[in-house]
């Protein structure tokens, strides 16, 4: 297949482009402008590493997208939109999240509706925090979406992917959970402490979290993209969530360290803001009920073997 990737630099794209070449489809690199008109360098959507690679010139600022050198395309994966974790979240951050992600997917929809031949498939990242602040509540693809700034952005992004059912595209929303990987995402920020002996849980610990590993995350984009079962939005999670201070015992095991220090919830609030709440502390159970459903086989379905994979070398 000829494969059309946005966000083809971050972290999970990056490790979706090396994998899709390696099953030998010809994977083309969405690629903005890198002549200062990105709104964020951490913008996953910057262009790729190698310079044979294939690429599409697309600007959703200034409406251009290269339509002859997309001709022919019958996949999207489309992973683009700015560091969620990255900055405080003032108005104009918040402006960055929602136009890199919800008016950058409009954009891209409309322009693929427009070829002569549109993809058959796109498969678009979104995110559990679709689902909100939700306690010990089981949410599957069926759960109602929460109503703080995450979860609303989770369902506008959503809506925009979803528009491409209209030119018969079969369109997958993969809700990621918390990707674990040594190469970049939540973990490296977590291990320094850990490593030091003065890890601990946040807050309460009481919040679920519900994570997948780097390689579940491109097994899963593989899958939706393969299998015609797969359709709407899929909790792209591993099938064992678990509470932050199970995470951080885990976590500590693995590392042969203590975790005695908790950091109370008021000090991320004042550290974070809002940003805080959304990320940390809130709990999401989130369970991948369309996966199962359709007997999907997880790589690494509990987390301290993950955890053992990812960190065996680690001191």
């Amino acid at each position: 297949m000829k494969i059309l990737v946005s966000g083809s630099s971050g972290l999970v794209g990056t490790a979706v482009v090396d994998t899709l070449a390696r099953d030998g489809h010809t994977v083309c690199r969405l690629k903005r402008p890198e002549n200062g008109t990105r709104p964020d360098k951490q913008l996953a959507a910057a262009g790729g590493s190698r310079a044979s690679d294939p690429t599409v010139r697309w600007d959703p600022v200034s409406g251009n997208f290269d339509a002859a050198s997309a001709d022919g395309v019958d996949a999207v994966v489309h992973l683009a939109g700015a560091s969620i974790a990255q900055g405080r979240w003032n108005d104009a951050r918040k402006r960055l999240l929602r136009s890199s992600r919800v008016d950058a997917t409009r954009h891209l929809v409309s322009a693929l509706s427009k070829l002569a031949r549109p993809p058959q498939v796109i498969v678009a990242a979104a995110a559990i925090g679709y689902y909100g602040d939700r306690g010990d509540e089981e949410l599957t693809e069926q759960s109602a979406p929460g109503t703080d700034f995450l979860a609303m952005l989770g369902r506008d992004w959503e809506a925009e992917a979803a528009r491409a059912e209209q030119f018969g595209a079969r369109t997958v929303m993969l809700r990621f959970g918390v990707v674990l990987s040594t190469r970049g995402g939540a973990l490296p920020r977590m291990l320094p402490p850990f490593r030091m002996g003065v890890g601990g849980r946040l807050g309460s610990g009481k919040q679920w979290m519900s994570w997948l590993t780097l390689d579940e995350a491109v097994g899963l984009v593989r899958h939706a993209l393969g299998n015609p079962q797969v359709r709407g939005p899929v909790n792209a999670v591993a099938p064992n969530p678990v509470r932050n201070e199970d995470f951080t015992r885990i976590l500590g095991r693995v590392l042969h360290r203590p975790t005695i220090f908790p950091v109370p919830a008021a000090a991320l609030r004042f550290l974070l803001g809002e940003m805080a709440e959304a990320l940390l502390l809130s709990s999401q159970r989130v369970v991948p009920a369309k996966l199962k459903a359709l007997g999907y086989s997880f790589l690494q379905p509990e987390l301290e073997p993950a955890l053992n994979a990812l960190l065996r070398h680690a001191v």
